[in-house]
């Protein structure tokens, strides 16, 4: 039988490169998160409302089609209560 618990096996090297790539990409995504954190703080600064830039960033995200069906039920709604977009 082949030990593929030991750290001298094929498996156990694999999966420390497995590991210790998914450690990088950790790393990656806090330094990511920290570098928007300050282009927020950038954009308050200028002026801008970081909360409707998420908002902004969300909708590009969608498909257009999806994007069209939000927005016309979004004034839809609104219009139903009498809210004025």
């Amino acid at each position: 039988m082949t030990d593929t618990h030991g750290s001298n096996s094929i498996a156990g090297e694999k999966l420390l490169s497995l590991i210790e790539r998914i450690e990088n990409l950790q790393i990656d995504r806090q330094v990511i998160g920290e570098d928007i954190r300050e282009v927020m703080k950038e954009a308050k600064g200028l002026g801008f409302e970081p909360r409707i830039i998420r908002k902004l960033l969300a909708i590009r995200k969608q498909p257009e089609a999806d994007r069209q069906e939000e927005r016309a039920l979004i004034e839809a709604y609104a219009s139903s209560i009498g809210l004025l977009l």
